[in-house]
Formats: C-alpha cells, sequence, structure tokens
C-alpha cells in the first residue's frame, strides 16, 4: 500500500524559493536584453551620424541608380510586349477572315458533290459552257491552294509571335522584380538614415545634412530660386559666381534649366518638371535642350565624349564616386548644379565635395 501512496508536493520555501525568484528575475533580464529594450542605443556624435548617414544616402543612390535602370527596362519590356499583343490580334483577325473563307469554299465543294470532269462533261446540256467553266474552277481552286498555303503561314506567325509574347511576359515579371528588390533596397536606407537624424536635435540635424557649404540663393524672375551673383571674379565656398558662357546653344539651354531648378526637392526616381533624382535633373536639362539622354548614371557617362578634369566646360556632365553612382551638371568655375539627396535640394555646390571620377560632353 505505501508503493502506492501519492507523495505530496513541496512547497517552495526558504531557499528553493529564494532560487526560483533569482532565475525568474534571470529570465526576465535575460529576455529583456536579447528583445533590444534592456538598454538604449549607444549615444553617437553630430560627426559620427553625418558619417553614417552619408554613407546610407550614397548607398541608396546607388540603389537608386539601379532602381532607374530596372524601370527603364521594365518599361520597354511591357512595350514590347504590348506591341506583340496588338500584332497577334491583328493576325487572329486576318487569320479568322481567311478561315471564313476556305470554310465557305468547302462547304460548296460539298454541295456540289464533286462529280468527275469526264462524267460532267458528257452529261453538260452545253459542253462549251462547261468547258469554261472547269476552266474557271482549276483557276479558282489554284487560288483556293494559295489561301490555304497563306492560312498555314499564318499559324505559324502566330505560333511565333505568341512564343515571343511568353518570352517578354516573363522578362516583364523579372524586371518587376527587380524593382521591387530595388525599391526595397532604397526605402531601407533612407528609413536608417531618417531613425539616425530623428536622434539629433534640430541644429544638430541640419549640421549632419550640410555637406560642403551650399551656395546661397535668392528668388529670380517668375519666383524661381537664381544663383546670387558674385561679388568678384573668385569663387568663393558659400557664393555662386555668374555662369560661364556655355560653349553650344544646346549645352547653354542644359544649364539654364539646371539654374531654373535650384532649390527643387530631391525625390529619388524623379526625372522632374518639379522634383529630381541625380540622374533625372541631368536627363531632364538635357531634354529641354532637343538631346534624349539615358536614364542612369552607369548609361549617361558612356553618352558622349569623355574630357578630362582640365578641359571641363559649362554643360559638361560630371560623375563621383567609384561605381559611378552621382552626376552633376558643370556650371562653371569648378562648380557644378546637382541634385544631392534626400536632406537637401538642387544646388550649386564644388564638384570637389565628392570623390570625383570622370567627365562627358554631350553637346
Amino acid at each position: 500500500m505505501a508503493a502506492h501512496r501519492k507523495l505530496r508536493a513541496r512547497s517552495l520555501g526558504g531557499n528553493t524559493a529564494r532560487t526560483a525568484a533569482t532565475l525568474a528575475l534571470a529570465g526576465a533580464a535575460t529576455a529583456t536584453v536579447f528583445d533590444g529594450t534592456g538598454h538604449a542605443e549607444p549615444q553617437l556624435t553630430t560627426a559620427q551620424v553625418k558619417t553614417q548617414v552619408d554613407r546610407l544616402y550614397r548607398e541608396a543612390e546607388t540603389a537608386t541608380e539601379k532602381y532607374d535602370g530596372a524601370h527603364e527596362k521594365a518599361s520597354a519590356a511591357q512595350h514590347r510586349l504590348n506591341t506583340l499583343r496588338d500584332e497577334t490580334a491583328r493576325r487572329q483577325d486576318r487569320l479568322n477572315t481567311a478561315r471564313d473563307a476556305l470554310g465557305a469554299f468547302a462547304a460548296a465543294q460539298y454541295r456540289d458533290g464533286a462529280i468527275a470532269p469526264s462524267w460532267q462533261l458528257a452529261l453538260s446540256s452545253s459542253p462549251d459552257r462547261y468547258l469554261d467553266d472547269a476552266a474557271f474552277a482549276e483557276r479558282a481552286g489554284h487560288r483556293q491552294a494559295q489561301q490555304v498555303n497563306q492560312v498555314r503561314a499564318q499559324l505559324r506567325e502566330m505560333e511565333r509571335l505568341r512564343g515571343a509574347a511568353r518570352v517578354e511576359a516573363r522578362s516583364v515579371r523579372s524586371r518587376q522584380a527587380e524593382l521591387k528588390r530595388q525599391k526595397e533596397a532604397v526605402t531601407a536606407k533612407l528609413k536608417q538614415a531618417r531613425r539616425l537624424l530623428a536622434r539629433l536635435t534640430p541644429p544638430e540635424r541640419a549640421k549632419a545634412t550640410t555637406g560642403a557649404p551650399a551656395v546661397p540663393v535668392t528668388a529670380g524672375p517668375g519666383g524661381r530660386s537664381a544663383p546670387a551673383p558674385a561679388t568678384s571674379g573668385t569663387a568663393s565656398p558659400g557664393r555662386a559666381t555668374a555662369p560661364v558662357t556655355a560653349p553650344t546653344s544646346r549645352a547653354s539651354a542644359a544649364v539654364a534649366y539646371a539654374y531654373r531648378k535650384l532649390g527643387s526637392p530631391y525625390v529619388w526616381g524623379a526625372t522632374g518638371p518639379d522634383a529630381f533624382d541625380c540622374s533625372g535633373l541631368i536627363q531632364a536639362a538635357y531634354r529641354s535642350a532637343g538631346i534624349s539622354l539615358p536614364r542612369t548614371t552607369y548609361a549617361q557617362i558612356n553618352a558622349g565624349r569623355r574630357v578630362s578634369r582640365s578641359q571641363l566646360q559649362p554643360g559638361d556632365l560630371v560623375f563621383f564616386y567609384s561605381g559611378i553612382s552621382h552626376v552633376g551638371i558643370y556650371v562653371g568655375n569648378g562648380r557644378m548644379i546637382h541634385a544631392p539627396n534626400p536632406s537637401a535640394p538642387v544646388r550649386v555646390a564644388p564638384i570637389d565635395e565628392m570623390p570625383f571620377a570622370g567627365a562627358t560632353r554631350v553637346a
């Protein structure tokens, strides 16, 4: 009987209770550490935040250029797919018409009974007319044979078009997936940068988001921003000299467009007229001058003739960083107009403020 007696549970008391409480607290503390709420984020100096934010903006801009390129390719693939679908529909209409004609001919043959020509001649009340009709029928038969061959060719062409459309549809889906990946990369970098900047006071934030001294702008004709004129021929870091005359009318038009857009916000993927990313500003400036440029910095650097830094003229495109991820339009006196990043609008800046990678003349 003793072997079957239930053991009475021991109460938690004394050292056992204290041990349990200690373990519970330790577990809670451990959980707090692992879920990230147990300690405050390390305090960064304004300089450290600026360094990290600048890096994130560069990475976001690289992703933006990839996004722009993927968007351009996706749009082209969609256009090709739409063209193929339209052509397929037109061919289908012609094929249906040809099939209807062949069906009518086949039905007529069935109704006539397809009697052998020798018997038809023997039974005819007018042999001469029969012979005329027979010659016409032979010619009609030849035309019908041609129609059959045409239908067969149309069927083959329809299959080719449908195959091409299937391939293009896969390309569109692939481009759209790449577009989504690059968009997610851009937005992730920008969110990180915003979180870092949110930890600063407004004065610290202004300091962290200011690169090389920006050129002050004043209201120009029609309320547009225009560069403040220099008081001397020497370009100082904080002021813009008067624009130097561009060597060609198209380059001059592109530079003038860029000046009119000073103060416009940076928006990734934008090509104007009211907001831009860096390559979008360049594309829009030269589009206004009648020149079509590619969408991305990687393509724009190869769109014209390469020039050295010492040969720069207003209107030349200037590129930065080893990955060719940023571009501006040169306006003379060692300065450019560019769309820097989401923390700064379109502005005039020294070309020395970023690592120079090359230059191209397109006009």
